[in-house]
């Protein structure tokens, strides 16, 4: 499953490191999630592993809550090594990394499974060589579901269901984009804030995947979720460049099993995770539907795709790789 990524990071890392050995031997790891989430439980698994199969030459302390700053900061300081591990969603990745972002594409995967196929193949060697460049080698990819919208008025089920409703997204060009298109109005804010701004009609709605509607209260606030699944971004382990370069071959390997492991457990996790909190909403009295024809919300998208081109032409050729992917 993972072995062209694994076989892209020995080859796409751009990194020269003068000595035998350039990591800590005590390793700090961040995670934004809180205790109990299921990449929490993953990267302590993770460290746990990491540990193990290094025969204790590697430690790992993660910091969990975001301890260590904000995600954006805590990129930086893994870039740059100050920390050595970081799990990251790949939404905050894109503008540092232009072929990172085009997970963020609007409907660029079909589901998740298909992001998957995509990231085990070569459109995710591609992103990993393109991460690596600036210092991040992703070591395994996360779960973060799809994203869907859900506000407190009606079903969205076509484009023009969107037409003047403000909806808060996360600060990236291509999620305003994505709400402009469909005749909306973004309303980009701190994740914190939404909660209140719901309640308050400063939006009408947001957009999120399962675990954080359910988890943050929003269906408390927005009792209609519409399933289209428009924006399905994954996270990964991220090491720092230099140290995995440092690291012996046989290091490196047992890093990255380690990393993998710990994914194919948060995936489980996660899938447990979605139906746990799709059910406690539905209980809850929330309004579930089907998007049944995402057809036109993907021919809306046709100037955020151009935008992202105009930027980006030479990314164009990743994007139809991953557009044809099975």
């Amino acid at each position: 499953m993972f072995n062209n990524l694994t076989k892209s990071l020995v080859s796409a890392v751009a990194v020269t490191v003068l000595g035998t050995t350039a990591f800590a031997d005590n390793w700090r790891g961040w995670n934004i999630h809180a205790d109990g989430y299921p990449n929490t439980v993953a990267m302590d698994a993770f460290a746990a592993a990491l540990e193990e199969k290094t025969g204790g030459e590697i430690t790992l302390q993660m910091f969990h809550g975001g301890t260590l700053g904000s995600q954006p900061d805590a990129v930086e300081q893994v870039r740059a090594g100050a920390l050595e591990i970081g799990n990251f969603n790949l939404g905050p990745i894109g503008p540092i990394v232009p072929a990172a972002n085009v997970v963020s594409l609007p409907f660029i995967f079909k589901d998740v499974p298909h992001m998957f196929r995509v990231l085990d193949s070569e459109g995710g060697a591609a992103i990993a060589a393109g991460m690596a460049e600036k210092g991040l080698v992703p070591l395994a990819w996360y779960d973060a579901g799809a994203r869907s919208f859900y506000n407190g008025d009606k079903a969205i089920n076509t484009p023009e269901d969107v037409v003047g409703m403000k909806v808060r997204v996360m600060n990236n060009d291509l999620f305003t984009g994505m709400i402009a298109e469909l005749g909306g109005n973004p309303s980009p804010m701190a994740f914190a804030e939404v909660y209140q701004a719901l309640k308050t009609g400063v939006v009408d709605g947001a957009e999120n995947n399962w675990p954080s509607y359910e988890s943050t209260g929003h269906f408390e606030v927005a009792g209609y979720y519409s399933l289209s699944q428009h924006l399905i971004i994954p996270e990964c382990i991220c090491i720092n460049a230099a140290t995995y370069e440092g690291l012996s071959d046989e290091m490196k390997a047992a890093v990255t099993e380690a990393a993998q492991e710990s994914a194919l457990m948060q995936r489980d996790l996660w899938a447990q995770r979605e139906a746990a909190s799709r059910k406690a909403v539905e209980a809850a009295g929330v309004v579930v539907n089907e998007v049944a024809d995402k057809a036109p919300f993907q021919a809306a998208m046709g100037p955020v795709y151009e935008a992202y081109f105009g930027s980006n032409p030479d990314l164009r050729p990743l994007v139809e790789l991953i557009q044809a992917t099975e």
